[in-house]
């Protein structure tokens, strides 16, 4: 059974920095696109950032760019999100989720297979 556990939320204050990470056991992760989506409180889940499997190919929503970082390694099977000059709006529930329809790139939340339960991200102004 494929699970996903996400770490490294917590409170900092604005312009500061976590890393959150995502590590999976049940499956290798070698062979599939993951990627981090978020929760702000009382909005709907949205696209933060993929991966594909090697790291090769990432892509970022536009309220990230430039300021997260998605990264991946597949030999301690965790993902990983850097985030930096974090505002009030950067807060919400992080999630992780891998796809396993191998090759797909999406954004959309409803394609991907496995969640984590989400760590919680606060960021004081």
């Amino acid at each position: 059974q494929t699970q996903l556990v996400e770490s490294g939320g917590g409170l900092v204050q604005a312009g500061g920095s976590l890393r959150l990470s995502c590590a999976a056991s049940g499956r290798p992760i070698s062979s599939f696109v993951m990627a981090w989506f978020r929760q702000p409180p009382g909005k709907e889940r949205e696209f933060v950032a993929y991966i594909n499997w090697n790291g090769g190919t990432t892509y970022y929503s536009d309220s990230v760019k430039g300021r997260f970082v998605i990264s991946r390694n597949n030999a301690k099977n965790t993902m990983y999100l850097q985030m930096d000059s974090l505002t009030p709006k950067d807060a919400a529930v992080y999630y992780c989720a891998l796809d396993i329809q191998y090759g797909r790139l999406s954004v959309q939340p409803a394609e991907y297979h496995y969640w984590g339960q989400g760590t919680q991200v606060t960021v004081s102004s």
